[in-house]
């Protein structure tokens, strides 16, 4: 019997909500499986599973807001009998309770005129049990919204996002007793999304002795053997320099592993890859920093399109949990929006943060005469606790190293 909990999405997160279940009692699951949709403060999160078996019990309703490990779901392993739940513990039952319909059940649209004697067909759409006590609640017909979920299922945050006014349903339903108000979020609130980085990053300057060390690095070979690459290939195949900083980072946290891992009970834990988290800012506002796993075991291709899938599904709202749960170094890069340089504050348990500043051209000293060569500002941030400036410098030569040799890249 395995207990799943509510995750933590990162040091800034304290609750969530359950906006869906992708999973009912009974339904076999394996490492990997999405069981749920969890909004917090970033959005909409499919959380993953991380064990095999069989699901025994739903914890929590869909709607129903909890903190970071709160009990969400047992999980049964192969042969083991199905659990009991505790005495005055609240179980989402496997059949509906009154009122409460099951996962996706359809809706039903109003019925269209049909010929005498012959019953006309019934148009259905999907609609998750917390969408529609939300549309009974606020006096809308489910059948009439536009469905983003799977399969075009209506959402809770479909329901959200209508207008009351627009889709009023008929008087006879409207008279219908709603359900009892819940304590849900309202999608993405860029508000709220702030003050959680300020408290998050507030607690790092608090709690970590932070030390900086700045490196301006040449990036002349980069660029050219960046130039050569591209040149025959289609613009969608193409490399970005930043997929270039991104891969000579991981592989200099190989090199330099004491930055890479966690700061947890007091002591320095290796990361079990490097899993390097690429900050992304959001539209609306906020930020988040979702890992790529095993970046440095990753190709220049294969990595230049992780960060584009990374990048377009957290501005959509489509992370997953395994991607929050485990960046073991956070990277952000500034250099798009014209900044020199930039210098972050550790995002918790992590003991690093690496900064690129932008790409410009400025006079260089090469073989005793000065050039015109592509620059650019890195910085680390280290916890004091984990490493020291030593450490840190070797990891800032290992990266310009690796960026003398992008061929081998």
């Amino acid at each position: 019997m395995t207990d799943f909990l509510m995750p933590s999405l990162g040091a800034d997160m304290e609750t969530g909500t359950v906006v869906e279940w992708r999973v009912k009692p009974g339904s076999p699951v394996k490492k990997g499986d999405v069981i749920a949709v969890v909004e917090t403060h970033k959005g909409a999160i499919e959380v993953e599973c991380f064990e095999e078996g069989t699901v025994s019990e739903l914890c929590v309703e869909e709607g129903e807001e909890v903190p970071v490990g709160a009990l969400l779901a047992r999980l049964n392993g192969p042969g083991e009998p199905a659990a009991q739940p505790e005495p005055g513990e609240k179980v989402q039952e496997q059949a509906p309770a009154p009122r409460k319909a099951p996962a996706a059940e359809p809706a039903r649209a109003p019925r269209e005129r049909a010929p005498e004697g012959e019953a006309a067909p019934e148009a259905r759409v999907a609609v998750t049990p917390a969408a529609r006590r939300r549309a009974a609640e606020r006096g809308l017909d489910p059948a009439t919204l536009k469905g983003t979920g799977i399969d075009g299922s209506v959402t809770l945050a479909d329901v959200e996002a209508a207008a009351p006014s627009a889709f009023a349903r008929p008087p006879a339903e409207a008279a219908e007793p709603a359900a009892p108000p819940r304590k849900a979020k309202r999608g993405f609130d860029p508000d709220q999304m702030r003050q959680a980085i300020a408290a998050a990053m507030s607690r790092s300057k608090r709690e970590i002795p932070h030390y900086y060390l700045t490196s301006t690095m040449d990036l002349g070979r980069a660029v050219g053997w960046l130039e050569a690459f591209n040149r025959e290939r289609a613009p969608d195949e193409r490399l970005l320099p930043a997929v270039v900083l991104l891969k000579a980072t991981a592989l200099a946290l190989g090199k330099v592993p004491q930055l890479n891992g966690f700061w947890e009970n007091g002591a320095f834990r290796p990361g079990p890859g490097v899993h390097l988290g690429w900050a992304i800012s959001l539209r609306g506002g906020g930020l988040v920093a979702p890992a790529i796993h095993n970046a440095d075991k990753t190709s220049l291709p294969d990595l230049m399109a992780a960060l584009r899938d990374l990048v377009g599904r957290a501005r959509a709202g489509g992370l997953r949990s395994s991607e929050l749960i485990d960046p073991t170094v956070t990277i952000t890069s500034l250099g798009e929006r014209g900044a020199d340089s930039v210098i972050g504050v550790i995002y918790p348990p992590q003991v690093a943060i690496i900064g690129f500043g932008r790409i410009a051209e400025r006079p260089w000293v090469v073989d005793g005469g000065i050039e015109k060569r592509p620059l650019v500002s890195v910085s680390l941030s280290g916890d004091h606790r984990a490493s020291d400036g030593h450490t840190g410098g070797k990891l800032l030569a290992a990266i310009d190293d690796l960026l003398q040799q992008p061929e081998a890249l």
